[in-house]
């Protein structure tokens, strides 16, 4: 029975993908860092929209939830991060010992363990995305005016995200769980 839940991997192509979900991390929780330090704040000249259409303008539940969006998102990506990096240190433990030997090639490992902690941690990178493109659509409704105004700059700027990013986060998903049968 151990034999069957604990087998040699050739876990080279996992340590990779798992340094390529806590490298992608790190970058999107420097963006949502600066988003959060350079809050746009409700001043009238921190928007472009016109001050004769006051409809238009963002008010502070927006602002609000770009801010919370923006700590949803660094929170995802960093659960997200250290999963992956706690899975990557599994399979080093799992070559003998732990100590850094480059890329592991064949380690002993829990199947189950590797598969569930790359699928949380891909979980906490997807949730992430989403919050993240959330405080997007939030920013732009302060900057540009909200979406309730249907301003082409605003649907401009919103429409390639909310289509793009999706179709991307099922791509990724799909991969994964590809990756998770196999």
């Amino acid at each position: 029975m151990a034999s069957v839940s604990r087998r040699q991997f050739n876990t080279s192509i996992h340590i990779m993908a798992l340094d390529g979900i806590v490298n992608v991390n790190s970058l999107f929780t420097f963006a949502v860092f600066l988003g959060i330090a350079w809050y746009p704040t409700a001043d009238p000249a921190a928007t472009l929209v016109s001050v004769a259409d006051p409809a238009c303008v963002a008010d502070a539940a927006i602002g609000e939830s770009l801010i919370a969006f923006h700590v949803y998102s660094f929170s995802s990506f960093l659960f997200s991060s250290l999963v992956a990096s706690a899975v990557k240190q599994a399979i080093r433990m799992g070559q003998g010992g732990g100590e850094d030997r480059g890329i592991a090639m064949n380690s002993h490992i829990n199947a189950a363990t590797l598969r569930v902690g790359i699928l949380v941690s891909a979980a906490g990178s997807v949730f992430g995305c989403v919050f993240l493109m959330l405080a997007l659509v939030d920013l732009v409704q302060i900057k540009l005016g909200t979406l309730s105004c249907r301003s082409w700059h605003s649907l401009a700027a919103v429409g390639p995200l909310v289509v793009l990013v999706p179709f991307a986060l099922v791509v990724f998903v799909g991969l994964v769980l590809y990756a998770f049968a196999r």
